[in-house]
């Protein structure tokens, strides 16, 4: 049977047996759960969906859910996963579950071999320190064998916690000396820790390199640390790091995806960024502001926006991986910065909205050095500065892909969409959170319950997801003709007015056949809708229709008036 367990297939009653010997009871690392149907329960109601108990078992020790089994007696009733495999869940996992580790985290999928009946049980991680895991954005937990929002004691206890963090960064590499250290890359160091602390210019020229490096915490009582050759380390001593790397690479993608050139950088970091500064290609971008007789003229990218997403990645790039950083430009005037670790604030939306810088680093000793040499900012929230400059320039937002344990950004270098950008104008009371959300929106993005329910309220938004669209409201500060034409279009007419249409055409000509009404209704439909959401919107209302007993299809697929004498519906 050992081989069979390694393929997940069984008999029904193997799987049965195997939950039982490996399963047993639930608690609170284990919970069973029938959910015959994951296609609305993978992802579905708060406190009731599967992220929800992922949220639960990772707040407290982690453990394992298994699916597709009757509570108590552990009967086999089988769940329909729809198109999601098992490494997809995984994905859409860390895509809802916000401080989700993806290391340990694994989905298994038994098929019973004479019930074809389907079981999964998702191994889940312990919460990182001091990251609770949040779902439909709260964090849950078990209380007996109830899933409730998480106390206030429990959330205490992990913002707590205590870290075991042992600081890379910080570490003494024995046998580098200052020696080892680049002098372009310390007297660039000397000169921004000035720009950092100008009442003490004077005295900070007088210190020698042993007392500059320590008193700017880069070395330790004349020791070199890890931090201090990451920043200041000579390319050819960059083996004193190994198994770590430290390297980035920049990369240039043609429209068809294609390398068109690339580049290494090594240490010194300091150095390093503004070499590749230089390698990426900010051309000046020329548009139209609204409300203004002159186009306006800015470069792509400004140094903020280019400096802080490169800085970020290496002061808290898990250095253990052996990974290069990776910076992707294309033509098309996007760049993607790319480092290996898991993102340790409780979400990026929560930096941005709440305005908190982290607290907690993976490399404490290197993110004190970045600050004293002007590298990174840890009082003033530079995610959120990031998104306020995209802000600025009427640019999509930022977005951030924090899957696969890695922390993806990626920045457009243009107006996507210039009616959007046109909100961010002339919609004076639109925050922060409006405009993230309502970017996403513009851009086709699946929004969760939650900030749909908050855009709602805020009456920003119309339609049913996932057609979700501005309000006329929106697109009438806006001042905008076209999105205003737009939220028409989007919002297309009732069903009423519909069923009419075809109550006409049939009074008319008698009868109709399906092709008939597309032709008569496809154009008139929401341009919010894909071509068979439209097909099957028609079939809807004559569906209606012919309930009502109003019309019947007769031979050949063709559609007839039941009464033609009808004036109303």
């Amino acid at each position: 049977m050992s081989n069979r367990l390694n393929t997940g297939i069984m008999t029904e009653k193997e799987l049965q047996r195997y939950i039982r010997n490996n399963y047993p009871e639930e608690n609170s690392v284990c919970e069973w759960k029938e959910f015959k149907d994951l296609k609305n329960l993978f992802v579905g109601h708060e406190s009731e969906d599967v992220v929800s108990y992922v949220s639960a078992i990772a707040n407290m020790k982690g453990g394992h859910l298994v699916i597709g089994v009757k509570d108590k007696t552990l009967d086999v009733v089988g769940t329909v996963p729809y198109n999601m495999d098992s490494k997809q869940a995984v994905l859409r996992l860390t895509q809802h579950c916000t401080n989700l580790s993806s290391e340990g985290l694994k989905v298994e999928e038994f098929v019973t071999s004479d019930t074809n009946k389907t079981v999964w049980i998702i191994h889940i991680p312990r919460h990182l320190p001091r990251c609770p895991v949040i779902a439909h954005r709260k964090a849950w937990q078990r209380i007996e064998d109830s899933l409730v929002e998480m106390r206030p004691e429990r959330l205490n206890a992990i913002l707590e916690e205590q870290m075991s963090i042992d600081d890379w960064s910080a570490k003494i590499v024995p046998d580098a000396t200052i020696e080892d250290l680049d002098e372009r890359a310390i007297a660039k160091a000397r000169e921004e820790f000035r720009k950092c602390n100008p009442r003490r210019a004077d005295e900070i020229d007088g210190w020698d390199v042993v007392t500059f490096l320590n008193k700017a915490k880069l070395t330790i009582k004349g020791q070199v640390t890890n931090a201090a050759l990451i920043l200041l380390g000579k390319e050819e001593a960059e083996h004193f790091l190994l198994p770590a790397v430290c390297k980035i690479r920049w990369c240039l993608k043609g429209t068809d995806n294609a390398n068109k050139d690339y580049r290494i950088f090594s240490i010194p970091m300091i150095l390093a960024v503004d070499e590749l500064q230089s390698y990426i290609r900010n051309t000046t971008y020329r548009f139209a502001i609204p409300n203004s007789l002159f186009p306006e003229e800015l470069p792509r990218y400004d140094v903020f926006t280019l400096r802080e997403p490169i800085n970020n990645a290496i002061a808290h790039q898990d250095y253990s991986k052996g990974a290069r950083i990776n910076v992707i430009e294309y033509d098309s005037e996007r760049l993607i910065f790319e480092n290996h670790a898991q993102f340790i604030p409780e979400s990026v939306e929560k930096v941005v909205m709440d305005d908190s810088p982290e607290s907690v680093y993976r490399n404490p000793f290197l993110v004190e050095a970045m600050r004293n040499v002007n590298m990174v900012d840890t009082e003033g929230g530079g995610i959120r500065k990031l998104f306020l400059k995209q802000k600025e320039r009427l640019f999509p937002m930022p977005e951030y892909d924090l899957a696969d344990g890695k922390v993806k950004v990626s920045i457009e270098g243009k107006v996507i969409d210039e009616r959007f950008a046109r909100i961010l104008v002339n919609v004076p009371e639109i925050t922060l959170r409006d405009i993230i959300l309502l970017d996403k929106i513009q851009k086709g993005k699946a929004l969760p319950d939650e900030p749909i329910a908050y855009l709602r309220k805020k009456k920003m938004i119309e339609g049913r997801k996932p057609n979700i669209y501005l309000a006329g409201s929106v697109a009438g500060s806006s001042k905008d003709k076209d999105l205003k034409t737009a939220y028409i279009k989007n919002k297309s007419f009732d069903d009423e007015y519909f069923r009419k249409l075809i109550i006409v055409y049939l009074k008319k000509f008698k009868y109709a056949n399906r092709k008939d009404f597309e032709a008569l209704l496809k154009n008139k439909l929401s341009d919010n809708l894909k071509e068979n959401q439209k097909r099957n919107k028609i079939a809807n209302l004559l569906t209606y229709l012919r309930k009502k007993g109003l019309v019947r299809s007769g031979d050949g697929k063709k559609w007839y008036l039941v009464d033609e004498d009808l004036n109303e519906i």
